[in-house]
């Protein structure tokens, strides 16, 4: 019997899709299972697989796979590069999903640039680096089809210096190509060096408001794998039913800690995934969907979806202290992810602060300059005072810094959302960082 995906109506920012099949269809690979509202911001979704529908509940479609697949798929119909976009149901693969014809259906006016965060800013996550080494140019035509759509001057691929190989192979196909409107802009490897802002202000020297949006700098920010994905939708006419992903920590085989998959079929479950990968190790403490920082806790029954950039088996959670403190981070895990880690720690929430530069936007927090951070001896200070024994913290680089160099003196031991991760691959926890 073929294996059970999900395709979940909403998998991105703004109103779910209508079913587009009922019960019982036979559908084929690359046919569409929902769309979005003709007025509405939205993505079509498709089906990954060829096989049977199950169910059509209010809330996602279930296709039974057949037991075998192949690798073709059903055409998309339009005939303009940024209709082909919006029918592909491409939205934001590296983030929370923002339909990406809505960020292309604005020509600039002039002077834009079109920038494509390669930054891979999260810690263990690989697939967006090893796929740029295999085919980089797939990322430069993305980035050229993005940039006659909105009419942009120049483009701009912002990654990070450590990847040499990938920045050398990008600057291969630059330089076959012989024009100089695309160049490489090498940003500092630290965390969140991938968040838009900061993108735009390390490429632009510009620094947005917590409110404010790229366009107010001339830009555009695209994720790496969207960029290549437009490029499938536009020269293909594929639409959006692979993904490209990481998954790492407690597996079977500990050789094989972190490993990318390219072209995973969306809507297969997690558990499939782990088995792909080799299977779980017989001990962990958690699942997590996206990466360390700013991922969510999972199950082996949930569907990788448009967003999902990596999976991640955890080291098991070590006896926390009696009372811990929280101190939140816009830049990392929110409030409610600190609460549920803490949990799992064995741990009473004392006390709960925020880091002074997170402001509220609409339902999340955005920082005031990401990356580049004050001190938080303040807050650590409130946290011992509420009776706190320890700290847990989800702060970026430069503010892990500023709690290490106060909270040990203060007799309070640190603890990071990023801990069960990391040590899960085993590298370095996030602590003191040079």
């Amino acid at each position: 019997m073929g294996e059970l995906f999900c395709f979940p109506l909403k998998q991105h920012i703004g109103a779910k899709a209508a079913p587009a099949i009922v019960k019982g269809d036979t559908i084929v690979r690359g046919q569409p299972v929902a769309y979005k509202g003709q007025n509405d911001l939205g993505a079509n979704v498709y089906s990954s697989v060829s096989g049977i529908v199950t169910e059509v509940t209010d809330e996602a479609i279930y296709v039974l796979a057949d037991d075998e697949q192949k690798s073709d798929y059903r055409k998309l119909k339009a005939d303009t590069p940024l209709a082909l976009i919006e029918e592909s149901g491409l939205v934001g693969l590296g983030g929370a999903g923002f339909p990406t014809y809505a960020k292309l259906n604005r020509p600039f006016e002039k002077d834009g640039v079109v920038i494509v965060n390669a930054a891979e800013c999260e810690p263990i996550l690989e697939h967006n680096i090893r796929a740029i080494e295999q085919k980089p140019e797939q990322l430069v035509r993305g980035l050229e089809i993005a940039m006659e759509v909105v009419r942009a001057g120049r483009g701009i691929i912002a990654i990070k210096e450590i990847h040499e190989k990938a920045v050398a192979a990008i600057n291969k196909v630059l330089a076959a190509r012989n024009g100089r409107e695309i160049t490489v802009h090498l940003l500092k490897d630290m965390y969140p060096m991938g968040e838009e802002r900061a993108v735009i202000r390390e490429c632009l020297g510009t620094l947005l408001g917590v409110e404010s949006l790229p366009s107010e700098a001339g830009a555009i920010v695209i994720n790496a794998e969207t960029t290549c994905r437009i490029q499938e939708a536009v020269d293909l006419k594929k639409p959006l039913i692979d993904k490209n992903m990481t998954v790492a920590g407690k597996l079977k085989d500990d050789r094989k800690q972190i490993q990318v998959f390219y072209d995973v079929p969306l809507g297969i479950s997690v558990g499939s995934m782990l088995k792909r990968a080799g299977g779980l190790a017989d001990d962990y403490g958690e699942l997590i969907m996206g990466g360390p920082f700013t991922g969510k806790r999972t199950s082996p029954d949930a569907p990788v979806i448009k967003t999902t950039g990596g999976i991640i088996a955890a080291e098991c959670f070590p006896k926390g202290p009696q009372k811990i403190g929280l101190l939140v981070c816009a830049c990392g895990a929110d409030q409610k992810r600190l609460e549920e880690i803490a949990e799992s720690l064995g741990s009473e929430v004392t006390g709960c602060e925020f880091c002074k530069q997170a402001h509220p936007v609409k339902a999340a927090l955005k920082c005031e300059n990401p990356g580049k951070c004050p001190g938080q001896v303040q807050k650590v200070m409130a946290l011992k005072k509420a009776g706190a024994e320890a700290i847990l913290i989800s702060n970026c680089t430069d503010c892990s810094n500023t709690v290490m160099s106060c909270a040990p003196g203060l007799g309070l031991p640190v603890y990071h959302c990023t801990d069960g991760a990391l040590r899960a691959v085993n590298q370095r926890i996030i602590r003191k960082i040079r």
